[in-house]
């Protein structure tokens, strides 16, 4: 039976681990990972936008499989990349290499090494889908201490890009905001706040006014 996510799901974290959310936008990259066992090969590579967690779920991944990663692995010199593949395969231990993106996009020189890497499973976080883009945002305004209502949470989702790194910026902008002016985080305030950064356009802003 294929194993059924809930929206949003947290892989219970080890000592020292922060939980990694999963929802539709994650949940292949999360089930192939937990998962291992069924590789074709050793290694496989793991593959998403900066802030989306990947560094955290290759953690998780290696405290519970016994496995190595590489990260930043398209950033590392391919010699280095194709060694550590082929020992990966001797040893049978599985590792993952951590990526911005898989081939083609991620450039390979060394033609072995880029059929090795064809070879091997690619799991991909995708950017956040809603659920996440919720689950993102509570969690970092709790994080700050900060009193973000429900509605205030939906007002972004609603205009915000679907980004890790969209949800980050706001959350930091938000908070200097409160700090500097000693006001409730409200829907106003993120209104004028946000316009004014450019982070939304004035026009978004105005749309759907909370009455």
């Amino acid at each position: 039976m294929s194993q059924q996510f809930g929206l949003p799901l947290a892989w219970p974290p080890g000592p020292g681990d922060d939980e990694f959310l999963v929802t539709p936008s994650n949940a292949h990259a999360f089930h192939q990972l937990e998962h291992w066992g069924t590789w074709p090969v050793m290694t496989a590579l793991l593959v998403g936008p900066r802030k989306s967690g990947r560094s955290l779920l290759a953690r998780v991944f290696a405290s519970r499989s016994g496995g190595r990663i590489v990260d930043d692995a398209d950033l590392r010199p391919e010699k280095e990349l194709f060694h550590a593949w082929n020992d990966a395969q001797a040893a049978r231990r599985p590792q993952l290499f951590v990526a911005n993106a898989a081939p083609p996009t991620w450039k390979v020189g060394i033609a072995d090494l880029r059929s090795r890497l064809a070879a091997s499973p690619i799991a991909e976080i995708g950017p956040p889908d809603d659920a996440l883009m919720q689950a993102l945002l509570e969690r970092q305004f709790l994080r700050r201490g900060l009193d973000a209502r429900p509605d205030l949470i939906q007002w972004l989702i609603a205009r915000l890009e679907r980004s890790f790194i969209a949800v980050e910026r706001v959350v930091d902008v938000l908070d200097q905001e409160v700090l500097e002016r000693r006001k409730r985080l409200s829907i106003p305030l993120a209104r004028a706040t946000l316009a004014e950064a450019g982070i939304i356009s004035r026009s978004s802003a105005a749309t759907h006014e909370d009455t």
